[in-house]
């Protein structure tokens, strides 16, 4: 039996989230895991259901920076009252002064990205910019307070490794077939019009809610060459809006939209809104290609979500993205607009590839498994139990 103390304080939306409702499920099953978990307050009851995961009653500080000294205060004499063998640290950020052997889960490269600094600065956003920087600041420094950083893709895990010097493990993040496509509820009324009224239009896919590094501008600057050359109806849908106050984060979304304007694309860019995760399958299945231009990324889980569905794949050439797609997408610079629609315009006139594409995403998609990725995390768990700190980092 090993006792894991799994800190989710980080967690409240996002990737974060989605990663403790798939991990936590996995660890149930296992009888010879227990696990005492930190959680956001208003999380506790969707985990208390599990029978061997006690949830701890906390009232963290909302903000970030509040939230981490309350854990480098508190959570050191917590794991200590919990018996617990190995602390598992889920949000960037590792404790300083752990008590028992600690894995950190990293999982941000916008701490790591030069190109988002840029980005940044190109848009005058000193604040977020040095944000960013004193968060980056902490979350190398956790890197080495932790005696092993477990990334979610071996891309990222070298990513890190260059930026502090400090070696990480890649260990996938994991995909539910079953759950993705379990649910057979339509598709709401509306994004069911919207995607009928394209039909006679080639339909580009882009799943994810509007920021700055999934490079949006650079995909919205491709639709103009793309319904010049392709000689029918060009459609981009998006799972998200671009109005204040419609997307998670403080991303400003004016600028992309004055730029649809003035590329005079509103007609091709149809904006659904966020689409419940259980309808997302009909989604990608009612479209013909999936799109990505992100300039940076840790795994990229709608990826796997369109290979599970068939959809080829045209991706920004990132070496996360060759791993995940391992041959199933079509790969272009990330700021070229003009190789983007070349890749477009491949696939939407060579069928042969398009169906190469889509036999191998699926095929990918099964490498992909949550009950996997938990094994692999408690192998590296139990490797380190019983373990005292100094020796740990051996594991």
């Amino acid at each position: 039996m090993i006792h894991l103390f799994l800190n989710g304080l980080g967690a409240s939306a996002g990737a974060g989230l989605t990663y403790l409702f798939n991990v936590l499920p996995q660890f149930e099953v296992n009888t010879s895991v227990r696990v005492t978990l930190a959680v956001q307050p208003q999380l506790r009851p969707e985990f208390n259901r599990f029978r061997n995961v006690a949830v701890l009653d906390l009232k963290p500080p909302a903000s970030t920076a509040a939230r981490f000294w309350f854990e480098q205060r508190k959570l050191p004499e917590l794991v200590r009252q919990s018996g617990a063998d190995v602390l598992i640290s889920a949000g960037n950020f590792a404790l300083r002064n752990s008590p028992v052997p600690q894995i950190l889960l990293s999982g941000n490269s916008l701490y790591t990205s030069s190109d988002f600094s840029r980005d940044l600065w190109g848009r005058a956003e000193i604040g977020k910019l040095l944000d960013t920087s004193v968060k980056g600041f902490f979350a190398k420094k956790s890197l080495e307070w932790a005696d092993c950083t477990v990334a979610p893709s071996q891309a990222f895990a070298d990513e890190l490794l260059r930026w502090t010097g400090r070696s990480a493990l890649g260990i996938h993040h994991g995909f539910d077939h079953q759950l993705f496509f379990g649910d057979q509820l339509p598709l709401a009324g509306e994004a069911q019009r919207n995607l009928a009224d394209a039909d006679d239009s080639l339909k580009l896919l882009f799943v994810s809610h509007y920021n700055y590094y999934r490079n949006f501008e650079t995909l919205f600057r491709a639709l103009p060459l793309i319904r010049e050359k392709l000689g029918r109806k060009v459609r981009l849908f998006l799972t998200c809006k671009l109005e204040g106050g419609t997307n998670p984060g403080t991303y400003k979304t004016g600028r992309a939209a004055k730029l649809i304007e003035r590329l005079a694309v509103s007609d091709e860019v149809v904006q659904l809104g966020a689409a419940p995760y259980r309808s997302l399958h009909h989604l990608y299945r009612a479209c013909d290609i999936y799109v990505t231009p992100a300039y940076t990324e840790t795994f990229a889980h709608p990826l796997v979500e369109a290979m599970a569905c068939g959809l080829p794949i045209v991706a920004s050439d990132l070496a996360v993205h060759r791993e995940v797609t391992a041959g199933s997408a079509c790969l272009f610079p990330r700021f070229s607009s003009e190789q983007l629609a070349a890749c477009v315009l491949r696939l939407a006139t060579d069928i042969e590839l398009r169906r190469t594409l889509s036999a191998n995403g699926k095929r990918r998609s099964l490498d992909f498994s949550w009950r996997a990725h938990v094994n692999e995390l408690l192998e590296l768990a139990r490797s380190m139990q019983g373990r005292p700190r100094s020796s740990a980092t051996a594991a």
